[in-house]
C-alpha cells in the first residue's frame, strides 16, 4: 500500500487544477459573474442553481443542501473515492509525478496506472472483437437474452477470441510487458509460457466506483470449454472481488439521488434492470454479498439516515432461497431499510423481462417484500405448524428475528403477523420476542445490541455528519448584511481590498459571533509572517465547525457585472465597515467629550483632536 502522499505535492496539484473542469463533468456551469459560476447542485435535486463554484479560489458552496469543499472534496463526494484516490486521480489529468513518504512508495501509484491502462486496452479489444465472424455465438447469445448491439455497447460487452494468445500478442504490441499483463490478471501462466485467460467468452468488463476497469468476468459459451460457467479475473493490485460491484459506475449516481439500490445476481439481469429503467441495479462479481460490498454501498447510498433501500433479488429455486438468508445474516450492517423481490414463477430478471417485458421488471422490485417478513416465512416453513411441537419450535426460531428489527416502531406489528403466522396468542409471542431480544447476541459481552445492530445503530449517528451552518440562516439586518458582505469580499478578493483597508477591516467590531470568529481567522493570517490572506490559510486558522462558513463567503456571489464594478463594491463594502467603525468610535469619543470637566483642559482638547481625527479618516475613506 502507497505511503502518504507528499503535503507539497497535494497543494501543487490542487493549485493546478481548475475545479471548474472538474465539476463541468458533473454540472452544467455558466457564469454567476466576475470569477463565479453556478449551477444545479449534483447532491440534490432542485429546480432554480443554487450550487456555486469559485474557479479562482479553488471552492464550490451549495447554498442549498450545505455542500461544500474544494476539488478533492468534490470527487470524493461525487464518485465516493478516498481522498488519495481523488488526489492521484487529479495528479494523473495534469500529469504530476507523485512522491508519497515512508519511503520506496512511490511507484505503486505508477504500477497502478499500468494495470489500469492494461484493462482498458484488453477492454477496448474486446469490444471490436464482438463484431468478428468468429463472435456470432456471443452476438446470438446477447440476443437470445434480448440485448442488441446498443445495449453491448452500453454495458461495455465484449468478446475474447478462441485463441491461446490473440490478445497477449495485441497488448504487447501495445507496449505492455509479460510481467504487466499477468499482474493484471489477463493472462495465465502454463508449462510454455503465458496465454490468454479469457478465450472463446462473452466478457463484461468490470469497473470499480469511479468507471475505471480494473478485470473482467467472462461466460462460457462453448460446448469443448471445460471450465467454469463464469470465469472472473483473479485477485490483482486492483481486482478485489469482495470490494467490487459490477454496474455501480452506472448506477451510483441513481442510488444516490433516490437512496435506493437493487441487488440482483449476475451480470445479465443487471444489464436488464438497467434497461428496464431500474438504474439502480448492481451484482456482485463470482462471490456472495459480504461486508465489504456494504462498506461500498453505504457510502453511495449515503447510509446514515435509515431513509434508504436495499432491494435484494433472488432466483426462487432452493439457492436463491438460501442466497436470501445469507443476505440477511448482514442486513444488520444496512441503516437502510432491506427488502427482498422474488418473481412468483422463479425467474430472475433478465429472463423475466425477455417473457413479460420491461413492465413486469419494473414491477418486480415494487411490489418487494420487506426482508424480515420474508426470513420470518422461510423460518416458519421448516417446522410443521400443524402440530403443537412444531409451533413451539417455529416460535422459538422466529422470535429472535423479530427481536432484531431495528425499528422499535415496526416490532409490535411483525409479533402480531408471527403470532398470526402460528396461530397462537399474542401474549406469548410477545414474551417469546422479548426473551429473545434480552439474550445476548454472538459476539457480544452481554446483553446489549449485537455489534451488527450496533453498526447501524448508535455508531451510525455518531457517524452521520451533521449540516453545516449557513450563511443564508444569518440574520437579516442592515448591521449583519454588512459584515458578511465585508468578509466575503475579503476572502474572495483581498488584493483589491488592499492591505490597508484589510488591516482596518479586522480591528473593527463585528455583531455577530459567528462572523466575529471569521474576522479573527483573517486577522491571523495578517499578523502572520506571511500576511497573504487565501481561503485556505483561514479556514487552518478557524476552529473546525467553522470552516464551511468560510468556504461558503469564498463562493457566495456578489452584485457586480465587470472589473471596474467588482472593485468599486468590493472597496466600498469594506470602507462601509470601516466607517461604520469610526462612527462607533465617534460617538463614544462625544459621550466621554461631554462627561469630560471643560476645566480638565488638557484632556478636552485631547478628546476634540481625536475627534477631529477620526471625522478626518472618514472623510478620506469616503474620497477614496
Amino acid at each position: 500500500m502507497a505511503g502518504r502522499i507528499r503535503q507539497s505535492d497535494v497543494d501543487e496539484v490542487k493549485a493546478r487544477t481548475n475545479i471548474a473542469d472538474i465539476v463541468g463533468e458533473h454540472v452544467s456551469l455558466k457564469s454567476a459573474g466576475v470569477g463565479s459560476m453556478k449551477g444545479l447542485c449534483p447532491f440534490h435535486d432542485e429546480r432554480s442553481p443554487s450550487f456555486h463554484v469559485r474557479p479562482g479560489l479553488g471552492y464550490y458552496h451549495c447554498f442549498g443542501c450545505g455542500e461544500s469543499g474544494d476539488a478533492y472534496t468534490f470527487l470524493q463526494r461525487m464518485d465516493h473515492v478516498s481522498f488519495t484516490e481523488a488526489v492521484e486521480r487529479l495528479a494523473g489529468r495534469i500529469g504530476f509525478e507523485l512522491h508519497y513518504e515512508d519511503g520506496g512508495q512511490a511507484s505503486d501509484h505508477g504500477n497502478r496506472a499500468r494495470l489500469l491502462a492494461a484493462n482498458q486496452a484488453a477492454s477496448e479489444f474486446f469490444v471490436e472483437r464482438l463484431s468478428a465472424p468468429d463472435a456470432e455465438v456471443g452476438r446470438r447469445f446477447l440476443g437470445e437474452r434480448g440485448f442488441d448491439a446498443e445495449a453491448a455497447r452500453r454495458f461495455g460487452v465484449g468478446f475474447a477470441p478462441k485463441s491461446w494468445d490473440a490478445l497477449t500478442d495485441h497488448l504487447k504490441g501495445r507496449g505492455f510487458t509479460t510481467e504487466e499483463l499477468s499482474a493484471s490478471g489477463l493472462v495465465s501462466q502454463g508449462d510454455r509460457g503465458v496465454y490468454d485467460r479469457f478465450r472463446g467468452r462473452l466478457v463484461w468488463p468490470i469497473r470499480d466506483v469511479t468507471g475505471q476497469t480494473v478485470g473482467f468476468g467472462a461466460r462460457r459459451l462453448l460446448d469443448d470449454d471445460k471450465g467454469p460457467k463464469y470465469l472472473n479475473t483473479p485477485e490483482t493490485a486492483i481486482y478485489h472481488k469482495s470490494q467490487v460491484l459490477y454496474g455501480l459506475d452506472l448506477a451510483k449516481r441513481d442510488i444516490s439521488k433516490t437512496h435506493r439500490v437493487v441487488v440482483v445476481e449476475g451480470y445479465t439481469d443487471v444489464m436488464a434492470c438497467h434497461l428496464a429503467g431500474v438504474t439502480t441495479a448492481i451484482a456482485t462479481c463470482g462471490t456472495s454479498f459480504g461486508v465489504d460490498h456494504i462498506k461500498v454501498l453505504r457510502r453511495v447510498l449515503g447510509d446514515a439516515s435509515g431513509v434508504g433501500e436495499v432491494v435484494f433479488t433472488f432466483d426462487g429455486d432452493a439457492a436463491g432461497q438460501q442466497a436470501a438468508i445469507r443476505a440477511f445474516g448482514e442486513e444488520q450492517r444496512f441503516a437502510a431499510q432491506t427488502f427482498v423481490a422474488v418473481a412468483p414463477d422463479g425467474l430472475d430478471p433478465c429472463d423475466l423481462r425477455l417473457a413479460r417485458g420491461d413492465g413486469a421488471v419494473r414491477t418486480l422490485i415494487e411490489s418487494r417484500t420487506p426482508m424480515f417478513e420474508f426470513v420470518i416465512k422461510h423460518t416458519l416453513a421448516q417446522y410443521d405448524l400443524e402440530t403443537v411441537e412444531g409451533r413451539v419450535a417455529a416460535l422459538r426460531a422466529a422470535a429472535p428475528v423479530v427481536a432484531d428489527i431495528r425499528d422499535p416502531a415496526l416490532r409490535p406489528g411483525y409479533t402480531r403477523e408471527l403470532a398470526r403466522m402460528l396461530g397462537v396468542e399474542l401474549g406469548e409471542v410477545t414474551r417469546a420476542v422479548r426473551s429473545a431480544a434480552s439474550r445476548p447476541k454472538s459476539g457480544e459481552s452481554g446483553g446489549g445490541q449485537s455489534a451488527a445492530s450496533g453498526a447501524s445503530g448508535a455508531s451510525e449517528a455518531a457517524d452521520a455528519p451533521e449540516r453545516p451552518f449557513s450563511i443564508t440562516q444569518l440574520p437579516n439586518d442592515p448591521a449583519t448584511r454588512l459584515e458578511r458582505d465585508a468578509l466575503q469580499a475579503m476572502v474572495q478578493h483581498p488584493d483589491t481590498v488592499g492591505a490597508d483597508l484589510l488591516r482596518h477591516a479586522v480591528d473593527c467590531r463585528f455583531g455577530n459571533p459567528s462572523l466575529t470568529v471569521i474576522r479573527d481567522g483573517i486577522a491571523s493570517v495578517l499578523a502572520s509572517a506571511d500576511p497573504q490572506v487565501r481561503v485556505d490559510r483561514v479556514i487552518a486558522e478557524v476552529p473546525a465547525p467553522f470552516a464551511s462558513l468560510v468556504q461558503q463567503l469564498a463562493v457566495a456571489p456578489m452584485p457586480h457585472r465587470n472589473e471596474t464594478e467588482l472593485t468599486v463594491y468590493v472597496q466600498g463594502v469594506v470602507g462601509a465597515l470601516v466607517d461604520r467603525e469610526l462612527l462607533r468610535q465617534k460617538s463614544e469619543l462625544l459621550g466621554r467629550l461631554q462627561r469630560t470637566d471643560r476645566s480638565d483642559v488638557a484632556a478636552f482638547a485631547a478628546l476634540q483632536r481625536a475627534l477631529v481625527e477620526i471625522e478626518t479618516e472618514r472623510r478620506a475613506l469616503r474620497a477614496d
